[in-house]
């Protein structure tokens, strides 16, 4: 193991989108995770890049014995992570009060889209109801169109499985000097609500309207939006300094006294319909010579295919290809304890008896496999 958590053993309960990606981002980091995969669960694939890093083990957990091997690889972890509704893990006799009393420095990290608590906790729900409950969704969209679903980012990964990860290092982290874990409740409502502190400030300041795209950052001031070239290819432009709205206006021949308006929003939709019609007389490459690398906060708008190759992520190795899979490498990077993806995707289960002779409990695989627990 490499990175910074080296050392760190996290126990994870396999599940789908932000959990497993909080669990990556772990691993990426050098802790050594092994998944709890359902007894009988196929899956496995190399493309399911957040499964990386890993190692998997099956358990029937609908047997005494499974959740027995469960509590005795959990005695043995600083954290442990599960995605399920509130009260799965209760019902499967593997809760937080079960675990923390089989190891009092345990934390215990939660992952929902409500909460653990509140009138919705027990609903279903994704990515797009999440932040739509804390404004976010709103905020995103062209001026009189429907909002627009920014993948599953804000929610899912930046809400949920970051928020995730900052908790359980954050417990880990007071563990040590207290001896006592805890339960981290990690809410994908709450967390996107978290990244809005900005936007909660700009709205309450009077800085922003509640029309989406009409603000300083949604796409409604010309200097901070996308533009398609002549080649029907895109450019993102984020000239917000006056410094840098300057060398946007000299390099695109902005020259006219109706450009010196940057901060009027009553002008922003004729400018922009004239910084579209400049940007549309010359392809992406010749807007890349003029200014890319340069302070007009420029860049082209790249496809997942396209981002591999260009050259700063070459040159920094942000995007790496294993076993003919393209993927995100490590993030972030550490001047002494570098990290690094700790091993592909596992099958569910491939590391059944590895893990248990590993942690301890090598002796009872034969006893495990006749109660149908493995």
């Amino acid at each position: 193991m490499a990175g910074p958590l080296s050392g760190l053993k996290i126990v994870e309960f396999a599940g789908i989108g932000p959990g497993p990606f909080c669990a990556m981002l772990l691993s990426d980091m050098g802790a050594e995770v092994i998944r709890i995969d359902r007894y009988g669960a196929q899956g496995g694939s190399k493309y399911d890049i957040t499964g990386r890093g890993r190692r998997s083990i099956a358990l029937n957990l609908k047997t005494p014995e499974g959740v027995e091997t469960a509590l005795q690889l959990i005695e043995q972890a600083d954290a442990l992570l599960e995605g399920f509704r509130p009260g799965v893990m209760e019902r499967l006799c593997l809760g937080p009060d079960v675990c923390l009393a089989r190891n009092e420095k345990l934390v215990f990290g939660r992952m929902t889209g409500w909460g653990q608590t509140g009138p919705l906790a027990k609903a279903a729900g994704h990515d797009i109801n999440y932040i739509s409950l804390t404004g976010a969704l709103h905020a995103i969209g062209r001026p009189g169109e429907r909002p627009v679903p920014p993948l599953n980012l804000v929610g899912d990964f930046g809400g949920g499985a970051l928020y995730l990860a900052f908790g359980l290092a954050c417990g880990i982290i007071e563990a040590r000097a207290s001896g006592k874990g805890q339960v981290v409740d990690a809410a994908m409502t709450d967390g996107s609500a978290s990244l809005m502190a900005m936007f909660f400030g700009f709205s309450a300041s009077g800085m922003m309207s509640g029309d989406h795209g009409t603000n300083l950052l949604d796409g409604g001031a010309h200097f901070y939006d996308t533009y398609e070239c002549s080649d029907g290819k895109w450019v993102s432009i984020g000239s917000i300094e006056p410094q840098f709205y300057a060398l946007l206006r000299e390099a695109a021949g902005l020259d006219g006294p109706e450009w010196d308006a940057q901060m009027d929003p009553a002008q922003w939709p004729a400018l922009k319909e004239k910084l579209m019609a400049v940007i549309a007389t010359k392809t992406r490459d010749e807007w890349c010579a003029i200014m890319e690398g340069t302070d007009i906060c420029f860049a082209p708008i790249l496809s997942l295919e396209e981002a591999k190759d260009h050259p700063h992520n070459k040159a920094r190795e942000t995007i790496v290809e294993i076993d003919g899979v393209v993927q995100p490498n490590v993030a972030p990077r550490f001047s002494r304890t570098e990290p690094a993806i700790q091993g592909p995707t596992p099958k569910a289960g491939q590391h059944t008896e590895d893990i248990l002779r590993d942690w301890g409990l090598g002796d009872k695989i034969e006893g495990l496999k006749s109660s149908g627990a493995i």
